[in-house]
């Protein structure tokens, strides 16, 4: 993978898990469900830990996991603000 996409992947990975989990959230009105299947899938994915474990995996990864976490904190700050979903 070169720099210039590994520059593009990174945001584009996190916009796209926090879409995921942002809107996991408000169909199924739970909170912590898109990360526990963001991280069975990863594990399910990466079952042969020697090919995952690189430095632009780790790194797209956590760009992923970022993504999911601040969905849900974005859900979590819109309920206690009094915003309905679904």
């Amino acid at each position: 993978m070169t720099l210039a996409q590994l520059i593009i992947s990174i945001p584009l990975l996190f916009v796209l898990f926090f879409g995921l989990g942002f809107i996991l959230n408000m169909i199924l009105k739970t909170t912590w469900l898109p990360l526990v299947i963001f991280f069975a899938v990863v594990l399910y994915v990466g079952r042969d830990i020697t090919q995952i474990v690189t430095i632009v995996n780790a790194v797209l990864f956590f760009a992923g996991l970022m993504g999911v976490l601040v969905g849900i904190l974005a859900i979590r700050a819109l309920r206690s603000k009094g915003y309905q979903m679904f």
